[in-house]
């Protein structure tokens, strides 16, 4: 699958899951960006609603404040972003591994 295509799954996954409005022809850099603003937004304003969301997404606390120790220059709202994406990608790829095989019949399937 191209990048593009994957690029789409991901941000239809996102719309689905979370209730957005994104547009499937956004880059990787400009999906980045829009979430960053949205987290910087969220840690501006409504820091529950970012902690509900980051739990809900299941990002791992641990890993989140190592992350951000390590890269303290750096947009909190990016740094997330990426975090965000990435466990997104770890979903899509988990749910593709376990769909089940729609070619074997269901005879073979026993």
């Amino acid at each position: 699958m191209e990048i593009s295509t994957d690029r789409s799954v991901l941000i239809r996954d996102l719309n689905r899951s979370y209730g957005w409005e994104l547009a499937d022809s956004l880059t990787q850099e400009q999906l980045e960006d829009l979430l960053a603003d949205r987290l910087n937004e969220w840690i501006r304003s409504d820091f529950n609603r970012l902690v509900q969301f980051l739990y809900r997404i299941d990002i791992s606390e641990a890993r989140l404040r190592v992350l951000l120790d390590e890269n303290t220059e750096q947009d909190t709202g990016h740094l997330l972003a990426r975090l965000v994406l990435e466990r997104q990608w770890h979903k899509i790829k988990t749910r593709r591994q376990w769909k089940p095989d729609d070619t074997i019949s269901d005879e073979e399937r026993w």
